[in-house]
């Protein structure tokens, strides 16, 4: 039988975080074609997260546009190099596009023309660019009504109907609790990221709310650290303890 092709598992091909271990806890990767909402406090890892599902993609031979708020191109690329994902050789030859988003001087009058620009953006994009990570939505979001956000999340939902995968880098303070309800089942994947203190430690814990199409059984729980030169590790929690 012949071995599958980075990035399959079975027939379904997935997004790998790069972590056999953490890949069988979203159970098996994201499936390509999900709208992703990765959501969670500050500091817990979002980027990282977001970050090694990028390096999966373009390791599948995915190209890919990552769109942030929170770097420029040089302080992205050096800040995944230091986890070891080293994107330099895919955005020389045009297989990632870094798109640095200035959202800090947004009005609230305005968020929804700017949600339709990335909309656009997105649709814009050469037909090879499979894959958009948005790192991060917080700062429109805060400012936007609830239907603003909603239209957005259903526009991304019918890109990636069309086969694009959309990844959703949310802050958890910017939803309220009926919002994110509904913006969750629009949704294929939903991580939720937080700190929590274990012992006399303080780790990064990953639950996996939901995974649509997930080629195997999903688990709930992961909990990790983020290790210069490594990225993510997998921390037993019985381990985190000691």
């Amino acid at each position: 039988m012949a071995n599958n092709a980075p990035g399959q598992t079975g027939s379904a091909q997935v997004i790998s975080t790069g972590s056999a271990e953490i890949d069988k806890k979203l159970g098996g990767g994201i499936p390509v074609g999900s709208l992703v909402l990765l959501e969670g406090q500050s500091d817990s890892g979002k980027s990282v997260v977001s970050q090694h599902l990028t390096h999966g993609a373009l390791g599948a031979r995915m190209s890919m546009a990552y769109y942030t708020t929170e770097n420029t191109v040089k302080s992205l690329m050096s800040q995944m190099a230091s986890l070891n994902l080293d994107v330099t050789d895919y955005f020389l030859c045009d297989r990632l596009r870094v798109y640095p988003l200035d959202v800090s001087n947004v009005k609230e009058d305005d968020v929804g023309r700017a949600f339709q620009m990335l909309i656009d953006h997105f649709d814009s994009l050469p037909s090879r660019f499979k894959v958009a990570v948005v790192d991060s939505l917080t700062g429109l979001v805060t400012h936007s009504e609830d239907r603003a956000v909603i239209d957005f999340f259903a526009s991304c939902k019918r890109l990636c109907d069309q086969g694009r995968t959309i990844i959703a880098v949310v802050h958890s303070y910017a939803f309220e609790e009926k919002l994110l309800i509904r913006i969750r089942s629009l949704c294929d994947a939903h991580l939720v990221l937080r700190m929590e203190q274990v012992g006399e430690r303080l780790i990064k814990i990953m639950e996996v709310a939901k995974i649509r199409n997930a080629e195997l059984s999903t688990g709930n729980v992961i909990s990790f650290d983020v290790e210069p030169g490594l990225g993510m590790k997998i921390i037993p929690i019985s381990k985190a303890k000691a």
